[in-house]
């Protein structure tokens, strides 16, 4: 197919018609590193795929097949035989595995980038100590690189896009070097939306990489070309959703992030859940339409070597309904509640995805609480530790074949309904359930004690290795897990994805109502704005405005150009009058302020007897670990030390748990933990 040249705007009559998508990436590098062996063309065939090796030697068979020698045992071994089926090569693979090495794959955690691409120094102890397989990459994308030191798993320093295609072959040369050549595959939280707020866990900045709207944005801009197409919006018209995906895929494929944790399907049936914002709707059957779509699209389907990303959907079995609108990152907000009984309806866009063969699910940290579905009632504990959640029903009754990959921290923090057992216990409870890898946790050798005191068996393990090793021969990464990085910088945010980009935002803008400026009088509506209208602007980039409007006069701005200073309360010092002026046109944005200094015990924040949880009439620290079972949580959770040092309070996001009811202008404006940018005063006097 031709590439894209320009990107796909209106007629939206067109949006029915396939879009002339942009063609695959340039065959990979086929240089070698100092250290390694050169690539070698594989043997003659229509699938003969490319091999790169830069540590193990590549050969050739006595039939003149080419293949990496992965365990450099001189000879072709079934899982080094590209030609043979997957399932075989699986076999052969997990048959030459220790119990250690296998356990190795149940584990993933938080590996990032330093400065300049290096890998750090606690890489070598991943791979070669935990016989680690897969890792959380956080640094954001950047076009120039900066260097700092990480905080707990939070990266200190940004990558351009060549560094970080540098960081994941390196790391990647790193895995080949292993006894069995076993290689990698990075994983990262979504990174090519719209964010002003990213959160540690939850997203990452988009630095250069191609901006679409956020994830309800794209909801809206399917239904908007649906309605424009059909005169109804149902379930969508996917066009926007493909360009994202194609563009997305395009642009992590070639930095060799080949993973997502992502996307998530839950639903957004509770408005004061933090995480709404990440979520595509509240309509199951149009979540379940974008899901399907982005599993054929984003991933390519089930997985094959030509798949740009391998999905992790999230967060089964529906992460939406969460009571008081509280998030499960934080022990105040672990419960999960299905007041009009419509479990099954959060069912439907995991089940849209498993069809479509997406390769993982995650679980959520919630908790169920007082649910029976289909004759079945459900035990109180995290979803990532119940066997009726992961094994009955995700398996069971929905068919899924792939791995359960644990949201993060479920060991060591969020260990809801489990909060008095060990950290070995809780690490068995989960296996036992049927979760396969282990978010945010990297001691193999408490996963290896399981087995030999007995409390998981190896053909456990073994089974969670097979599905585990799958998706790495899916991908063709035991073939080829490297990336052309000088080519990186020229894919990573390239001028027609950012106006592919910006076409789907102003595709996914909403428009709630349009009144008259004189109700009664026949006057012209609101909008479209006349461009000789004296407009006033705040929170909109001068330059921004004056390509729309002949005069436009920014709020937020002095005569000599420069931002004026804000009062305590966020208000304009000095602001320009509005007085006379046609139009007002406001950018509001909703933000979280000020929560960092929550702590579960503090009688400021979570001790605060001022503040009582309303259904449990006790402050909301109470329910924290550290409160309710000291001896084996001797740091509170919802502190969240994020794997360093220092606690940052309510680092996940969300308002103060007392404040999360606060969802108007006003009450949002008295509240400590909520920011309105420009503020209630100055948007009532404009």
């Amino acid at each position: 197919m031709p590439p894209i040249t320009r990107p796909i705007t209106r007629p939206m009559r067109h949006l029915a018609t396939p879009v002339a998508l942009a063609a695959a990436l340039a065959a990979l590098v086929a240089g070698c590193a100092s250290t390694g062996a050169p690539s070698i063309p594989a043997a003659a065939s229509v699938n003969a795929p490319e091999l790169q090796a830069r540590v193990k030697p590549i050969r050739t068979a006595a039939d003149g097949t080419r293949y990496k020698d992965l365990n450099a045992n001189g000879r072709l071994d079934v899982y080094e035989d590209w030609r043979r089926p997957i399932d075989a090569r699986i076999d052969d693979l997990v048959a030459q595995m220790t119990l250690e090495e296998k356990a190795g794959l149940m584990l993933i955690d938080t590996l990032n980038g330093g400065c300049g691409g290096a890998a750090p120094a606690k890489a070598a102890d991943f791979v070669n100590t935990q016989k680690m397989h897969r890792f959380i990459f956080r640094n954001v994308v950047n076009a120039v690189g900066t260097c700092g030191p990480d905080r707990g798993f939070r990266a200190g320093s940004q990558l351009t896009p060549q560094q970080a295609a540098q960081y994941t072959n390196a790391v990647q040369a790193m895995t080949e070097a292993t006894r069995l050549g076993v290689p990698s595959l990075f994983k990262s939280n979504a990174r090519n939306h719209f964010e002003r707020d990213a959160r540690v866990g939850i997203n990452n900045s988009s630095g250069v990489m191609t901006e679409f709207p956020k994830e309800a944005g794209l909801a809206a801009a399917a239904l908007g070309d649906e309605f424009l197409k059909t005169g109804k919006a149902t379930v969508g018209e996917m066009a926007a959703v493909k360009l994202f995906a194609h563009v997305m895929g395009e642009e992590w494929k070639a930095i060799g992030l080949r993973g997502m944790y992502g996307y998530m399907a839950d639903l957004a049936t509770e408005p004061r859940w933090y995480r709404v914002h990440e979520t595509f709707s509240e309509d199951a059957d149009l979540a379940a339409n974008i899901m399907k779509t982005l599993v054929e699209r984003l991933q390519g389907g089930p997985l094959n070597p030509a798949s740009p990303v391998a999905l992790t959907m999230k967060h089964f079995p529906g992460g939406g309904p969460q009571e008081l609108g509280l998030d499960p990152h934080y022990a105040f907000g672990k419960n999960q509640v299905y007041p009009a009984g419509n479990f099954g309806w959060h069912l439907k866009p995991f089940k849209a995805a498993i069809d479509a063969g997406v390769s993982s699910v995650m679980p959520y940290y919630g908790v169920p609480i007082q649910v029976t579905h289909e004759g079945v009632t459900y035990e109180q504990t995290g979803m990532a530790f119940s066997k009726q959640v992961v094994t009955d029903l995700l398996r069971g009754k929905l068919g899924f074949q792939g791995y359960v990959n644990s949201d993060t921290g479920i060991v060591n923090d969020r260990a809801w309904g489990l909060e008095g057992r060990t950290v070995p216990e809780r690490v068995a409870a989960a296996i036992n359930g049927g979760t396969d890898t282990l978010s945010g946790y990297s001691d193999v050798k408490t996963l290896t004690g399981l087995v030999q005191a007995g409390l998981v068996s190896e053909a456990r393990v073994t089974e969670a290795a097979r599905r585990l090793v799958k998706p790495l021969f899916e991908l063709g990464l035991f073939e080829n897990p490297y990336v052309d990085d000088a080519s990186a910088t020229a894919v990573v945010g390239r001028e027609v994805y950012r106006q592919t980009g910006l076409d789907v935002q102003r595709r996914s803008i909403v428009l709630l109502q349009n009144l008259a400026q004189n109700p009664g009088s026949g006057a012209a509506r609101t909008l479209p704005v006349p461009r000789e209208a004296r407009t006033y602007t705040m929170g909109l980039d001068s330059a921004d405005a004056q390509k729309y409007f002949a005069q436009a006069t920014n709020g937020e701005v002095g005569a000599d150009g420069k931002a004026l200073a804000r009062d305590a309360a966020g208000n304009v010092v000095g602001r320009p009058s509005a007085a006379g002026f046609d139009r007002a046109v406001i950018r509001v944005e909703i933000g979280n302020a000020g929560t960092n200094v929550y702590r579960s015990r503090d009688p400021a924040t979570g001790a605060n007897p001022a503040f009582l949880n309303p259904l449990t009439g006790k402050t909301w620290g109470a329910q924290d670990p550290c409160v309710t079972h000291p001896a084996a949580n001797p740091q509170c959770v919802d502190d969240a030390y994020v794997g360093g040092p220092t606690p940052n309070g309510l680092v996940f996001g969300g308002a103060f748990p007392w404040e999360a009811n606060h969802l108007s202008f006003t009450t949002m404006a008295a509240s400590r933990s909520w920011r309105i940018s420009p503020s209630l005063a100055d948007i009532q006097a404009v």
